[in-house]
């Protein structure tokens, strides 16, 4: 302030600045009485100062009173309504505490920190309660919660203020698990001290995070090397200020004074309390100089003064209800060795950023939900202790010295989950190796112990509540309204409600009828008549066999087709058209016997079996007993959901064999969870039968304290297990189904066959029939017109029409032409006595050797008057 004073009044002939100071010693009271005998014996026109708000709004009394502004480098948390109607002359130089409380939660949920431990030094009138809250509501907006509250008295008022803290840090280390600790306030020698115990305890080291807020950050710089040494690796919430040309000059200048009167200091960096005190200054002159001599009125000075719209050191200088209208550009910074390091930036409604200019499209937000999304920050960070290369998980770590305490069931469903053995510490089972597997493929250590439980589940969720235990490990099924006491990992198997019933042997007296359904069989029927139809159309015409009444041409062709299914036909085919039709015919019926055999030999020789119930329906409304497990939920869950009668659900012991209950007939029907019931009928396949699972549940998980990072870093290593295959491995290892359970075994539901399987060769063989008939019959009509030209051909030498005769190796008939079609097919075709078969008696003797052959004859009508 003397540097911007003196400044001004080297250029400025019209008017001079002095400065009066007086220091309240922290004091509010102290700061009201030096303001007001500032205004009556210096007769100040302007009040600047006040970087606590309990200071700022006692003066701003004053000022009200006396119409002196009041430049307060101070702000409340929020900022009260109408409070520029109640401090009309109080003028705000800072911004509230919102955007820096969303800074730090957003910092927090970065790194996936669920819990944390807040520590403030209390003033007098409780000045951190304010931000206290808006950090509580920041952190719950990003799924955190402040589990400890460390308020210390002012520095001022302990006579012993090492052992005060040294007590309330063992009261911390007892009582918490966080160990993301966030000092909001606190003065120079509280800050030491607090450090310097913290460090004694081991509550800065691995796995530790320290984060300090704005008003401690701003004099760092200011902070002797010993302290520095016991903050290495701390965050720090810092206001953001442009080191442009003028910043430097202002620093030379500052650092050239301020070494002249303090020689022991050098290193000493002006911060953003410094720059604010310089440009307050400024607002002061550049009102003196657009006044000019009005400067005598309060009032038009006052509002010269929130007019003010300049770019200072500290920033942008305008007002809005009388407090700083722009929102500042926080920064985080890394104290390593010496000097603060600088990290990323926090941008409102941006997030973090490595750089200042997004909005130029120089840089990106890597959190551009506002600090939602975890990721970390950019830059490398130095954090308290040796973590080779990791982030802290903000929690205690287990050692040898304290190790996890895991709290396991001694009595399970089934024991190839998890039991403990007689005589042995450690539990065996499918959920202690998966355990292992997971600790395994971490990148830090987890020594265990264990111990065994003899109770309910629920009870076991309530010890990880109320921090007895750290976790639990088990067939534990994730609920809901276990989730809101408990952490709970992604589930390693799923879980639902499941029903196993006895199964009765089905009846067997139709399952030949079911290898195929009932459109296969009535499409086959269908083909069967259509092929029996194509081969009498294409044979009853020249084949003898297909030829008189129609009774017996009907049963020869129904008796060839129903043969060939038995690949048993004999007679003889004289068509090439129907020989075609038959080939493919033959294909199908060859298909469709093998498949037939084949499906009906599975129903034969796997057991038929169906179980007793299907629905529980039937079981409650039949008011039957049903039992389920006196350890689990599903006692609960079987009564209040499914609505049993308390009085027909049987709870039995784990120990208790289930098979034991069914062949008493005490139950009909036991109500299991999914992964039970599998394992289950893999040793009983043969007699029970399992319902599928309706009712979902969240899946067996392990269980954690709320906020702990184990949760998070189990999930991720189950889903990798589950992806890579080696859950599967565990689960065939542990398992594993009894020989007659195998899956060639006991596989009972052999499916029906369906007129999908055999729609390509049924539209195949349908198509070649078609076509075959559709040539047949345009070769007949064509055959049928009339042809003059051919009867002439045919005439004897005498003019009179001869008879041809077709020899066909044991018969020769005469074929009368048909002249049309219609005659081809009149009655005489369909069994008349038109044509007649004589025997020849001189045996004549054919080319192919038969002893003797028939002519067929046509009878020639006599005329009345030939003899």
């Amino acid at each position: 302030m003397e540097i911007a004073v003196q400044n001004f009044n080297n250029i400025s002939r019209n008017h001079k600045l002095s400065l009066h100071f007086k220091n309240p010693k922290g004091d509010p009271l102290q700061a009201a009485y030096a303001a007001e005998e500032l205004i009556k014996e210096k007769k100040v026109k302007v009040i600047i100062g006040m970087d606590k708000w309990e200071e700022a709004a006692l003066v701003a009394n004053i000022g009200n009173q006396s119409q002196v502004p009041i430049l307060s480098f101070a702000a409340p948390a929020r900022t009260p309504i109408l409070t520029s109607l109640r401090w009309p002359f109080l003028i705000r130089m800072a911004s509230d505490g919102s955007e820096q409380m969303r800074c730090i939660a957003a910092l927090v949920h970065s790194y996936n920190w669920k819990r944390v431990v807040v520590i403030y030094e209390d003033e007098v009138l409780g000045s951190e309660y304010g931000n206290l809250a808006l950090l509580t509501e920041a952190l719950q907006e990003v799924g955190s919660e402040i589990e400890y509250r460390l308020v210390l008295p002012p520095f001022s008022f302990l006579t012993d203020p090492i052992d005060v803290v040294q007590d309330e840090l063992i009261k911390l280390q007892n009582q918490t698990e966080a160990r993301v600790f966030i000092v909001l306030q606190s003065s120079l020698p509280m800050l030491t001290c607090i450090f310097g115990e913290a460090k004694k305890a081991g509550l800065v080291g691995n796995d530790t995070v320290w984060i300090v807020g704005n008003s401690i950050t701003s004099f760092l710089d200011s902070v002797d090397n010993p302290v520095f040494s016991s903050m290495e690796g701390t965050l720090g919430i810092k206001t953001y200020y442009s080191s442009n040309s003028s910043y430097k000059r202002f620093e030379a200048l500052f650092q050239k004074i301020f070494r002249s009167e303090y020689l022991n200091e050098n290193d000493f960096q002006p911060g953003i309390q410094a720059l604010r005190a310089y440009d307050s200054i400024g607002i002061i002159t550049q009102a003196i100089e657009k006044l000019g001599s009005n400067i005598t009125s309060p009032k038009m000075f006052l509002n010269s003064v929130l007019e003010s719209d300049f770019t200072g050191l500290s920033g942008r200088i305008r007002f809005k209800d009388g407090m700083l209208s722009d929102s500042p550009t926080l920064r985080i910074v890394n104290v390593v060795g010496k000097k603060c390091k600088e990290l990323d930036f926090w941008l409102p409604n941006c997030g973090f950023s490595d750089t200042l200019y997004v909005e130029q499209g120089k840089g990106r937000c890597r959190n551009n939900d506002g600090g939602k999304t975890t990721g970390g920050l950019s830059g490398p960070v130095i954090w308290p202790g040796d973590l080779n290369g990791r982030d802290p998980k903000g929690w205690a770590m287990p050692s040898e010295a304290k190790p996890l305490r895991i709290i396991v069931p001694r009595r399970t469903s089934f024991d190839k989950f998890v039991t403990f053995r007689i005589g042995e510490k450690r539990p065996v089972g499918f959920c202690v190796d998966l355990f292992d597997e997971v600790v395994k493929r971490l990148n830090y250590s987890i020594p265990p112990v264990f111990f065994e439980f003899d109770g309910q589940y629920g009870d076991m969720i309530e010890g990880v509540y109320n921090k007895t235990y750290d976790a639990a490990i088990g067939d534990i099924t994730i609920l809901a309204g276990r989730a809101e006491y408990v952490e709970f990992t992604q589930p390693y198997a799923e879980s639902g409600l499941s029903m196993i019933v006895p199964l009765e042997t089905e009846d067997t007296t139709w399952i030949f009828l079911k290898p195929f359904n009932l459109k296969m069989w009535m499409v086959s029927s269908a083909l069967f008549i259509y092929t029996m139809l194509i081969i009498w159309f294409l044979e009853h015409q020249t084949n003898p066999e297909f030829r008189g009444p129609r009774k017996y041409q009907f049963g020869t062709a129904l008796w060839f087709t129903f043969s060939s299914l038995f690949f048993a036909q004999r007679e003889r085919l004289y068509s090439n058209f129907t020989r075609v039709v038959v080939v493919a015919w033959l294909c199908v019926v060859f298909i469709l016997t093998s498949s037939y055999t084949a499906s009906l030999t599975s129903m034969l020789t796997v057991q038929r079996m169906k179980p007793n119930f299907s629905q529980f329906e039937k079981l409650k409304n039949d008011k039957l007993n049903v039992g389920c497990n006196n350890e689990s939920f599903v006692q609960e869950y079987v009564r209040d959901v499914l609505g049993f009668d308390h009085d027909k659900i049987k709870v039995f012991n784990p120990e208790n064999d289930y098979t034991t209950e069914f062949e008493r007939n005490s139950i009909a029907a036991a109500f299991l969870e999914l992964p039970y019931e599998r394992l289950f009928l893999n040793q009983h396949c043969k007699s029970y039968s399992g319902t599928k699972a309706t009712y979902r549940f969240g899946g067996l998980g392990f269980a954690f304290q709320k906020g702990s990072p184990f949760a998070a870093d189990f999930s991720r290593e189950i889903l990798c297990l589950s992806e890579e295959g080696n859950i599967t491995l565990l689960e065939e290892k542990w398992f594993a189904p009894s020989p007659e359970c195998s899956t060639s075994a006991t596989n009972n539901n052999v499916e029906s066959l369906s007129l999908r399987s055999f729609k390509g060769i049924y539209i195949v063989f349908a198509a070649i029939s078609t076509i075959c008939f559709l040539l047949f019959l345009f070769r007949l009509l064509r055959n049928s017109r009339p042809h003059h030209e051919a009867d002439g051909g045919h005439l004897t030498p005498g003019g009179k029409s001869g008879t041809k005769y077709f020899y066909n190796g044991e018969k020769t008939r005469v074929p009368r032409r048909a002249s049309t079609f219609a005659q081809a097919l009149d009655k005489d075709e369909w069994g008349s006595t038109k044509w007649e078969y004589v025997s020849n008696s001189d045996n004549l003797e054919n080319n192919y050797g038969s002893p003797q052959a028939e002519i067929e004859m046509p009878k020639i009508p006599r005329h009345k008057d030939q003899r």
